[in-house]
């Protein structure tokens, strides 16, 4: 039978996140039962529930980097059992027989993937809601295992902000020798520095603040550069092979492209609006440079992550809150005011019975 939840959901653009009960759809024969121990909280779930990006189905129940253990598992279910600690990222399904999902690489499905929320589920058409709840049904390939050795509450932004930069620096090989540089320092920035320097890498952040430097050496940066100095920027001309660009609004890429060595490659990551101003195609023909994008990662990749994290001891800063606190949780993420995720401690939600 289906099960009746309790979250927190929006019910409209403009109305505040509120206590909410909803049905989860009958878990089938290949689904984990998980019940959910934290949630991340990321600036696509703002998005989505003020339906700023359009297409918003209310109610919308946000959350996509969910930590929670197994609490049942069909009997096709062959990779978890009850008790396991695991995630679900950004997505429980997708077509599974396209060029895309044929290479792991879920995420860019040709049918488009099942997302965790704000989406219908393939089968019964029923909406999909996400981690701001006590419970959630996933198809099991798209549950991945918690190592041992990962705390599971900074794991949780791992599932979103930790495989969008993981996969466009395993995906461009990175690794020591390379010179990379990334943009903003923020909750995809933070990790991207992490991941960067594990990876072996030689890593400079670009910001605008002059008083992160101490913090981005912190976190792996070996270098700083304030990319509002023309002749910090100048300095490093013609210096980096790959550039992480973790910025979420407009902004102009041509001087940074200017930093990219012969053949050097500028990643987006942040931003899904177009590019202005426009950028300059003579500086990329007289590099040989390129501009690409990266979305989130598939289930093969993330897993990879989890596992890297656990080896290296990588784990997403974090600060915890109640599920009652999200509204102000997104009033100062709007702000920049956290440092670098917010994750939902689940069981405040207990205070709503």
């Amino acid at each position: 039978m289906a099960q009746n939840i309790r979250g927190y959901a929006a019910q409209s653009a403009t109305a505040p996140l509120a206590p909410h009960q909803f049905e989860r759809r009958d878990p089938r024969p290949d689904d984990v039962v998980i019940d959910i121990l934290y949630c991340g909280v990321c600036h696509s779930d703002i998005h989505t529930a003020r339906n700023e990006w359009g297409g918003s189905k209310y109610p919308v129940v946000p959350g996509h980097e969910i930590i929670g253990r197994v609490a049942s598992v069909g009997d096709k279910v062959t990779k978890f059992k009850v008790g396991d600690m695991v995630g679900v990222g950004c997505m429980v399904d997708s077509c599974q027989h396209c060029d895309a999902c044929n290479q792991g690489l879920e995420q860019y499905c040709e049918e488009v993937p099942t997302f965790t929320y704000n989406s219908l589920d393939r089968h019964d058409k029923r909406p999909t809601f996400g981690g701001y709840s006590e419970r959630i049904v996933s198809s099991e390939k798209f549950v991945l295992r918690i190592p041992d050795g990962v705390d599971p509450k900074a794991a949780a932004p791992l599932l979103c902000a930790g495989i969008t930069t993981w996969s466009p620096l395993r995906h461009w090989k990175i690794s020591k020798g390379h010179k990379v540089a990334i943009i903003g320092l923020g909750g995809l920035g933070h990790m991207g520095l992490k991941f960067a320097k594990a990876m072996g890498a030689d890593v400079t952040l670009f910001t605008r603040s002059p008083d992160k430097e101490e913090e981005a050496r912190r976190l792996g940066a070996d270098h700083v550069v304030l990319s509002t100095d023309p002749k910090q920027m100048e300095a490093v001309g013609r210096s980096f092979d790959f550039i992480l660009d973790t910025v979420p609004h407009q902004h102009d890429l041509n001087p940074y492209l200017a930093t990219l060595k012969l053949d050097g490659i500028h990643v987006l990551v942040g931003l899904v609006e177009p590019i202005e101003p426009a950028v300059h195609a003579g500086g990329l023909i007289f590099g040989r440079r390129s501009v690409a994008g990266s979305l989130i990662g598939g289930i093969p990749e993330t897993q990879e992550m989890l596992d890297f994290c656990a080896k290296h001891g990588i784990g997403s800063d974090i600060e915890m809150i109640n599920i009652q606190d999200i509204n102000e949780a997104y009033a100062r993420m709007l702000k920049s005011d956290v440092r670098y995720r917010f994750v939902i401690d689940m069981a405040s939600l207990k205070k709503e019975a």
